[in-house]
């Protein structure tokens, strides 16, 4: 079981980025996935995650609005449209899959990407 992060960059304040999840070993949907961000000098925080029973997304208060979390089953991939990006969002943004239906705590997934640099500068 892997998951492999893509799509980070450098991007203005008020742009945007998706980024991709893509799963192996598994399908995306058998798995609940989350994104999780770390930024500079601050503890790993979750920012979205999505249930694999019925589709159900969720949110940190800090990105609800703004950041979409989607599942493409045919594509085994999940993103993260990040919208109206703000500096700071910045961090380094992971995927994790989880067997739970839905997980949001860091410890309740079980399968972690390497991590995807994400920089929005102001």
């Amino acid at each position: 079981v892997h998951v492999v992060e893509s799509g980070g960059g450098l991007v203005q304040a008020g742009g945007s980025l998706r980024l991709s999840c893509a799963a192996s070993g598994f399908t995306s949907d058998s798995y609940a996935i989350g994104w999780f961000r770390q930024a500079p000098g601050k503890e790993r925080e979750g920012v979205s995650s999505i249930s694999n029973i019925n589709g159900n997304t969720y949110y940190a208060n800090s990105v609800s609005g703004r950041f979409a979390i989607v599942r493409d089953n045919a594509k085994n991939t999940v993103y993260l449209q990040m919208n109206s990006l703000k500096p700071e969002d910045t961090a380094v943004y992971y995927c994790a899959a989880s067997r739970r239906n839905w997980a949001w705590r860091e410890s309740e997934y079980e399968y972690w990407g390497q991590g995807t640099q994400v920089t929005v500068s102001s």
